[in-house]
């Protein structure tokens, strides 16, 4: 059986540009979580959740007791649909890439809801106090 190799992000330029994408403490999260801090709620950050059956996500905030699971997500990277747009450079690597990201959100969901928690997405555009009233309204209606 070949071995499939799949195509590269771009040339050597790129390997520091993707290299200086950071999977945690984004400047959306940071300021959604100084928010919640502010409101006084408490909560972990990058917590691998357990889950029965594949691969335990990692929500970008968790509320442990309530069971909440917030995901901060950037419109280029998980293809929001107001403002993502299909790469024109090298759409052969992103346009997959993109696609897989949005098909193990979706996995993700399901699998926490499936265990009882509540999954709650942010998108990097939305506005910090909505998004902090959205989430706290969710650990309110759980009391």
């Amino acid at each position: 059986m070949p071995i499939v190799v799949p195509p590269s992000p771009g040339g050597s330029a790129r390997t520091p540009n993707m290299r200086a994408n950071r999977r945690r403490d984004t400047a959306p999260e940071r300021a959604i979580r100084s928010e919640l801090h502010r409101r006084g709620l408490r909560f972990r950050v990058d917590l691998r959740v357990p889950v029965a059956d594949g691969r335990s996500p990692r929500p970008d905030i968790v509320f442990t007791r309530r069971r909440v699971a917030v995901f901060v997500d950037g419109c280029f990277w998980h293809g929001c649909r107001e403002h993502s747009q299909p790469p024109r450079q090298n759409s052969g690597y992103w346009g997959p890439k993109i696609a897989r990201n949005i098909e193990r959100d979706r996995e993700h969901d399901q699998r926490l809801a499936s265990e009882g928690w509540t999954v709650i997405r942010v998108w990097e555009h939305e506005d910090v106090r909505a998004a902090a009233d959205r989430i706290a309204g969710a650990l309110w209606s759980q009391t």
